[in-house]
């Protein structure tokens, strides 16, 4: 177990507190789009943006992707509640660590943060972004696009450069291949 000093803690704050303005800054981003949504948007039906690449419409979205599990709110609410509070630890006690691993984890808990205060104001999330070219895909807003580019650059992170996370897996294939060759 990590024991850390007055001192280590201290010596976090300044970046964890940049991390924090960072994932505050994307949940205002968030909620700005969410108000001119519900203004601009609620009951116009389908506006196009980007002709035939991407539409604005209003959606109330009770549940996950697609409207799964809908009217299961407190679900996604506790489970929510947990990750933010657990990678705010985290971002807290690695706040030192490599940027792209703090952005990473501070885009996932702002747009986690963002669709929270969705949940929690109305009992639903308002959706409002849409691909015009594959309608399939479900409409999502600001905090769904940082919780996806948050855990994509949180992946590439964690592949190609902290590859300590895979250290373990690649010890024993090599034990395999040595035990083979050997």
């Amino acid at each position: 177990m990590m024991k850390f000093t007055k001192r280590d803690i201290v010596s976090r704050l300044p970046l964890f507190s940049l991390w924090v303005l960072f994932a505050a800054v994307g949940v205002v981003l968030d909620q700005l789009t969410k108000i001119a949504a519900v203004s601009s948007l609620k009951g116009q039906g389908v506006q196009p943006f980007i002709p035939y690449v991407f539409d604005l419409v209003y959606v109330e979205n009770r549940g996950a992707a697609w409207g799964m599990f809908a009217d299961h709110r407190w679900v996604f609410m506790s489970i929510s509640t947990l990750a933010v509070i657990l990678m705010t630890a985290v971002l807290f006690f690695y706040a030192k660590e490599h940027k792209m691993f703090c952005i990473s984890l501070a885009a996932v808990i702002s747009g986690g943060i963002g669709n929270m205060i969705d949940r929690v104001a109305n009992g639903y999330v308002v959706d409002f972004l849409r691909f015009e070219f594959y309608k399939d895909f479900p409409v999502f807003n600001v905090a769904d696009i940082f919780v996806t580019l948050g855990c994509i650059c949180l992946a590439v992170y964690m592949i190609f450069i902290d590859k300590t996370i895979f250290r373990e897996q690649k010890a024993a294939v090599e034990v395999k291949e040595n035990d083979k060759n050997g």
